[in-house]
C-alpha cells in the first residue's frame, strides 16, 4: 500500500515537472498543443472591469439552462457580469457572431463532455444567437445529445453528454467504466469541429460515482488512484483522436480543467469554505494554489498525441474567478454550487479564446 502511495506521488511530481518544463522552455509539443499565435500567449494576462460587458442578456437567450441563469434564479450583484479578460502580449479580439457564422456555414460543431461542456455550449449558442436574434433556429435538448441548428446559416452546434469521454457499460456485475474502449466515439465522427473536455466526474465517489467497477483489459478494478485512472482514460481517447481524425477537415480543441472553488485557502482566504458571496476576480496573473495535478496529466497526454489538438488553456484564467460560479443563485441545483459558471459569464471568454484561435 505504501509503494503505490510513493509511486503515485512520484507520478504526479513527474507530470507536474514536466508540464512546467513545457511551460517554461516553450517546447515544440507545448507549441504544438497550445499553437501560440507568434509570441502570443492568449491565456496569461489580468481581468479588467469592461462596462460594455456582458457580450448578451440571459432573458433573451433561449439555451440557458436554469442552474446557470443566475440574474434569473436572484443573484443580486451584477458586477461579476463587467470583467473582460485581457492578454499580457496581445490583443483578444471581440467576438463576432456574424463572422463565427460566416467562417463556419453548413458545418458542424460539437462539443464532447460533462456539464461544462454544456456550460460553454450554451454560451456560444447565446453569443452567436445575440448577433442574429431574428435568424430562425432549432434547439433539440436530449440526455445524450443535444443541437442548436442556426438554419439561415446551416451552422450545427451540438452537444454531446459524456462525462468520461471512455465508455461505461452494464455488465452482470454491475456498471464498468472501461478505461480502453471508447466506443461512443462513433458519435463524434463527421464533425467539422470538436471541443472536448472531461475531469470533474473523475473526482465523484460515493453514491454520486456512475460506476461500480473500472475496467483495463480483462482486469477489473473495485477503484484505483483517481490521476492514474484520469490518465489512461484520457490516452484512450488521445489514440482515437489519432486514428480518426483528419485535421484537413476537423479542427480538435480540448476546453482545459476548468476549476472549482470549495476552499478559500487556495486563494489565501481560509474564512472562506466556498464561493458564497465572492464578489470580484483575484487581482495579477497567478491563482496562489497553482494549477491542480489533473492539468499536468493533461498536458502529458496532450504532449504525445501526433495530430493537431488545440488546448483552450482555460485553467488559470478561470482559477481568478472565484466570483463567477452560480454559487446559491443557480435554479434547479441543490446546495452550492461553485463547479459551474454563470451565464453570461466567464464560458463566454473561453469562447472568445476559441473564436481567437480560429480567426488569429
Amino acid at each position: 500500500m505504501g509503494f503505490r502511495v510513493l509511486f503515485t506521488l512520484f507520478l504526479v511530481h513527474l507530470l507536474l515537472h514536466e508540464a512546467r518544463t513545457e511551460q517554461l522552455h516553450n517546447t515544440s509539443s507545448s507549441i504544438k498543443v497550445r499553437k501560440l499565435v507568434g509570441s502570443c500567449n492568449l491565456f496569461q494576462g489580468k481581468w479588467v472591469f469592461d462596462a460594455s460587458y456582458p457580450l448578451y442578456d440571459s432573458s433573451s437567450c433561449p439555451f440557458i439552462s436554469p442552474e446557470f441563469d443566475c440574474q434569473k434564479y436572484g443573484r443580486p450583484d451584477k458586477q461579476y457580469l463587467k470583467f473582460s479578460w485581457i492578454p499580457d502580449s496581445c490583443e483578444l479580439p471581440r467576438f463576432d457572431g456574424m463572422e463565427f457564422l460566416r467562417r463556419w456555414r453548413g458545418k458542424k460543431i460539437m462539443f464532447v463532455g460533462d456539464s461544462l461542456s454544456l456550460n460553454q455550449w450554451e454560451s456560444l449558442s447565446c453569443m452567436i444567437h445575440q448577433a442574429v436574434p431574428n435568424s430562425k433556429t432549432s434547439f433539440v435538448k436530449r440526455d445524450s445529445v443535444s443541437s442548436v441548428t442556426f438554419e439561415d446559416y446551416g451552422v450545427s452546434l451540438l452537444l454531446y453528454r459524456t462525462p468520461y469521454l471512455v465508455d461505461i457499460v452494464r455488465e452482470p456485475q454491475g456498471r464498468v467504466l472501461r478505461l480502453d474502449s471508447i466506443m461512443g466515439g462513433n458519435a463524434w465522427r463527421g464533425m467539422d469541429m470538436l471541443i472536448f473536455n472531461s475531469w470533474h466526474w473523475w473526482t465523484h465517489t460515493g453514491k454520486s460515482q456512475p460506476w461500480d467497477y473500472m475496467q483495463e483489459g480483462s482486469t477489473l478494478y473495485k477503484d484505483m488512484d483517481r490521476l492514474t485512472a484520469f490518465y489512461k482514460g484520457l490516452t484512450t481517447w488521445a489514440r482515437w483522436v489519432d486514428v480518426n481524425v483528419d485535421p484537413s477537415k476537423t479542427k480538435v480543441f480540448f476546453q482545459g480543467i476548468s476549476p472549482t472553488h470549495y476552499q478559500g485557502k487556495e486563494w489565501n482566504d481560509r474564512s472562506k469554505k466556498n464561493c458564497k458571496g465572492e464578489l470580484q476576480p483575484l487581482s495579477g496573473s497567478t491563482y496562489p494554489a497553482g494549477l491542480p495535478p489533473a492539468a499536468a496529466v493533461l498536458n502529458k497526454v496532450l504532449s504525445s498525441i501526433q495530430k493537431p489538438v488545440y488546448l483552450l488553456d482555460i485553467t488559470t484564467l478561470s482559477q481568478l474567478r472565484k466570483d463567477a460560479h452560480p454559487s446559491a443563485y443557480g435554479g434547479e441545483h441543490a446546495g452550492m454550487d461553485c463547479s459551474h459558471w454563470c451565464l453570461p459569464g466567464l464560458p463566454d471568454t473561453w469562447n472568445q479564446l476559441l473564436y481567437a484561435a480560429l480567426v488569429m
